[in-house]
């Protein structure tokens, strides 16, 4: 068996990132996706089930004219989840547990003059606050 020169050493073999190309979806797939919408599926839902983004899946929706739905949260919930953030849950508990985003949360509780906590569970200091 002949070894490998030590002399002469391979250069090492380099993988580059290449920018990936979103996943295009073909027609069937479409009309599939924009189905499961009309059926009730959430866009994240049907992000994971096409292996593509949730923006991307809004963005076909709106290129064939589906009108969206905007779930939001009725003032019964909002006032569920201050009880629930006021109990230490955390943004993302309590929007996991109304079928939420985190975000329309904190907006609601932004809405309704509620202090917020930070990621360790401080209170949140706003630009501008002089705490």
């Amino acid at each position: 068996m002949k070894l490998p020169s030590l002399d002469t050493p391979e250069p090492p073999s380099i993988e580059r990132d290449r920018p990936r190309r979103a996943r295009q979806l073909g027609a069937d797939q479409v009309v599939e996706l924009i189905a499961g919408y009309q059926s009730g599926a959430t866009v994240y839902e049907l992000g994971d089930r096409f292996g593509i983004e949730r923006r991307t899946v809004s963005n076909i929706l709106h290129r064939h004219g589906v009108p969206m739905r905007r779930r939001g949260l009725s003032p019964d919930q909002v006032d569920h989840a201050i009880h629930l953030y006021n109990l230490g849950w955390s943004l993302a508990r309590v929007g996991e547990h109304l079928g939420v985003n985190h975000t329309t949360v904190l907006n609601k509780l932004r809405e309704r003059g509620i202090p917020t906590r930070d990621s360790h569970g401080r209170p949140r200091v706003e630009a501008g606050d002089l705490r």
